[in-house]
């Protein structure tokens, strides 16, 4: 049953795809405002899918932690839901991404029609400076920033190294950090064929404040309470204490 209901919500999800990619894509010439709303509605598409399709529910813990002003999002990267749910949860908001993902069809069309912060993560210094010029230029325009610092899909219990781009930007935009931990990953994993019904908690912490405190500082903050809140999510998947120190990028 799981993957007969995994395979009709893909299917479901690229027929309403489809026609907003182009959408969205032909409303280039309209304001960006314009094209969120497009967005939004395909997003709600989206969610009423993963709801009544999938069985999936969520949750959000700590909503009062959200700050009233655009700042940087950390958040762990799990699963595809988040790539969707935080756009429901936070203000409008663009994504630090991996340049591919503009190249696919429809997707990756209305990606690059939301602009996006795209990347290419083979070149780390050239990457470094479009995430601190596009960045600051979101973040002046009203938008959130939403960076997975881990870099890539992080599965439940596991953890990559922390890296401080992110943190840098919030440094050099004065923008407030917003550590986001969730337990999608449980739900949703790397096999779009066995997604199963449940519900995901997703936890915001308390904003990080840029002034007077470097970018490794902040990074290690972000990171702290990140992996401190995913084992309170799912202590089952870490026996261990946290290592912070192990997961920071210097």
């Amino acid at each position: 049953m799981i993957v007969i209901r995994s395979a009709l919500f893909l299917l479901l999800v690229s027929l309403w795809t489809i026609p907003f990619g182009v959408l969205v894509t032909l409303a280039i010439a309209l304001p960006i405002t314009a094209r969120y709303a497009i967005i939004a509605f395909w997003r709600s598409g989206f969610m009423a899918l993963s709801r009544h399709v999938l069985g999936i529910r969520y949750q959000v813990i700590g909503r009062e932690n959200i700050p009233a002003r655009p700042s940087i999002v950390l958040a762990k990267h799990q699963a595809a839901w988040e790539t969707v749910g935080l756009q429901e949860i936070f203000p409008p908001l663009v994504f630090v991404l991996k340049k591919e993902l503009l190249r696919v069809p429809f997707f990756g069309w209305g990606l690059a029609a939301l602009k996006m912060i795209s990347i290419d993560r083979a070149a780390a210094k050239d990457a470094l400076k479009q995430i601190f010029d596009q960045g600051g230029d979101r973040l002046a325009a009203g938008y959130w920033v939403v960076i997975f610092p881990e870099g890539t899909r992080v599965a439940p219990g596991e953890t990559c190294r922390y890296k401080p781009g992110g943190a840098h930007l919030a440094v050099r935009a004065g923008a407030l950090v917003v550590p986001v931990a969730h337990n999608a990953g449980e739900i949703w994993g790397r096999d779009a064929f066995r997604i199963k019904p449940g519900l995901i908690t997703v936890s915001i912490g308390p904003p990080i404040d840029p002034a007077e405190k470097s970018a490794a500082r902040i990074n290690t903050l972000a990171a702290a309470w990140i992996e401190e809140e995913m084992r309170r999510l799912s202590p089952h998947r870490y026996p261990a204490p946290a290592a912070v120190v192990d997961v920071v990028a210097a």
